[in-house]
């Protein structure tokens, strides 16, 4: 058996935002696994497993398993729901839409670009005042992918040895995502760039973009 045998089994969708975000919403790397399980069984549509169900495909016991469930539900990311079928029959379902909400906000209002009208707004990460960090937490979540420490040690030295702007940063890495290039070297490459052209502040380096649209 190969790779692409195993393919056949599917894939589970789990949004990158909750990948490289879910410490800062407080929840633990074993409630992670758990959502994580519950969204696999969801999308093939087996939208309430048993205890028994999760615990098989994980390294936690069933007892573990509800304990961490009604953790999540304690800390109002899970709710259990009813739901009615075609033929009249009421069921139970996992509800995790108050988890994505709750990701929602906090993407919104630490991570995410706002553009207002022709003006864009760059929203810091206000829970981490480190350049490097908060860097490469904003890579993570557009690449889809935790960053290698070589990867942040790039990073590292765009800040402290050619000292780039951590903004113009961002504005790069908004540019390779725009091209659909996933790399640092592709980011690399638009700085150096923008220095060739003498670009040093934000609103030059927008000026410049406009121009060249």
């Amino acid at each position: 058996m190969h790779y692409n045998d195993f393919r056949k089994l599917g894939f589970t969708t789990l949004s990158n935002g909750l990948i490289a975000y879910y410490p800062q919403l407080k929840i633990s790397d074993a409630e992670l696994i758990l959502i994580i399980q519950l969204e696999a069984f969801a999308q093939r549509g087996e939208n309430f497993p048993t205890n028994e169900q999760i615990a098989a495909n994980t390294n936690l016991s069933t007892g573990e398993v509800a304990s961490i469930t009604q953790q999540l539900i304690d800390q109002n990311y899970l709710s259990i729901d009813q739901l009615t079928d075609k033929q009249g029959r009421i069921g139970n379902f996992y509800n995790l839409d108050a988890l994505y909400q709750r990701l929602d906000d906090f993407l919104s209002t630490n991570v995410m670009i706002k553009s207002h009208q022709d003006q864009t707004e760059k929203v810091s990460d206000s829970l981490d005042n480190n350049p490097l960090n908060t860097l490469a937490r904003q890579f993570e979540i557009e690449f889809g992918r935790y960053l290698s420490p070589i990867e942040r040690e790039e990073i590292s030295a765009w800040l402290n040895v050619d000292h780039y702007n951590p903004e113009i940063i961002k504005l790069a890495l908004r540019e390779a995502v725009l091209s659909q290039a996933y790399s640092l070297k592709y980011v690399d490459r638009i700085l150096l760039n923008w220095q060739r052209h003498n670009l040093k502040t934000v609103a030059q380096v927008q000026k410049f973009l406009q121009r060249n649209r």
